[in-house]
């Protein structure tokens, strides 16, 4: 896995629990593996935004990841909620995921991770301000 270059980030990983943190590096390796994978993505930023790790690309919308003590099992990945982002993923990926709202993919500590699908959310959301005039982000 690549390592955590800003301070803050990789303070923010050592601040969940173990278990938790092993989840959510995943879900971090995944975002950094799409947008390598992807040219048209470019670079990706890895800072936080509203205290956890978020991820951003020059023609993309935010991804953030976290998890929470209040849902101590789960974890989420976050997408911007004014965007049709998760609308266009529940349409595509109806029994894939569970969603929260308009906002989040949330995965519970013991699922297994549908990795290629993830993904394909990922990239979409990384280049979605050149997607989201075309229906369903010509997914």
């Amino acid at each position: 896995m690549d390592s955590i270059e800003n301070p803050d980030v990789a303070r923010k990983f050592q601040s969940y629990p173990d278990d938790m943190r092993r989840k959510l590096m995943r879900l971090r390796q995944l975002i950094l593996d799409e947008a390598s994978a992807n040219p048209d993505i470019g670079d990706v930023e890895e800072t936080l935004k509203w205290g956890e790790p978020s991820y951003l690309a020059r023609h993309g919308s935010t991804v953030r990841i976290g998890w929470n003590e209040s849902m101590p099992v789960h974890y989420a990945m976050y997408f911007n909620c004014n965007s049709k982002l998760v609308d266009t993923f529940k349409e595509i990926y109806p029994d894939k995921f569970t969603y929260m709202g308009n906002r989040a993919i949330v995965f519970g500590k013991k699922d297994n991770l549908a990795e290629k699908a993830l993904k394909h959310c990922i990239g979409l959301s990384l280049q979605y301000h050149k997607l989201k005039h075309i229906p369903l982000l010509g997914a």
